[in-house]
């Protein structure tokens, strides 16, 4: 890639740092975009045994630049977003893919496409992913930054996703688990 290219491109993805979502750390403070995505990438990784027929460099990319157009549109958390929101962030998406060049935008413009389609085992498998992040996020945060739809979504929010899998099946019931023995509702 061109080196003007690469660094005008790093700067927009810099944003993720910048851009916070919903979600606290641990630590009690907000957690950026990147920091969801490098976890998510990190999970795709650490579920490849269990899934030896998915391509998971591909879902890792996925990872990585799922949120891409929130470096524009900052996060807006997945039960505020409205179509006209998701509108605009793929706007913002094809936006920033035009600034790539060959092959990467061909490559990348695919990975999208991919990903909104939810196709294929790759697509499955991040999506499933994605919600269990930040499931797993909002079960590491003080029960105090929790608002209250939080309590209903840690029980139902991605049970959809993970069905395709008996393995994300059981990590979503787990992390079902944890959230109800962080919340009292054993």
């Amino acid at each position: 890639m061109e080196i003007r290219a690469f660094l005008d491109f790093l700067n927009i993805a810099e944003k993720l740092k910048c851009n916070t979502r919903h979600s606290y750390t641990s630590s009690g403070r907000h957690e950026s975009v990147a920091e969801h995505s490098w976890r998510l990438a990190l999970m795709a990784y650490l579920v490849k045994d269990e899934f030896p027929e998915v391509n998971i460099d591909r879902v890792i990319r996925m990872c990585l630049f799922h949120d891409m157009g929130e470096a524009v549109t900052g996060d807006i958390p997945a039960f505020e977003k409205t179509k006209q929101d998701e509108e605009v962030e793929s706007t913002a998406v094809s936006r920033l893919l035009e600034q790539l060049p060959e092959p990467y935008y061909d490559e990348v413009g695919e990975l999208f496409a991919e990903m909104d389609a939810q196709q294929t085992i790759e697509a499955k498998l991040y999506k499933a992913l994605d919600k269990l992040e930040a499931l797993i996020q909002h079960n590491e945060a003080d029960l105090s930054t929790w608002i209250p739809l939080e309590y209903d979504l840690q029980m139902t929010y991605g049970t959809k996703e993970c069905g395709f899998s008996e393995y994300i099946n059981e990590l979503r019931n787990a992390v079902r688990e944890d959230s109800r023995r962080k919340t009292g509702m054993e």
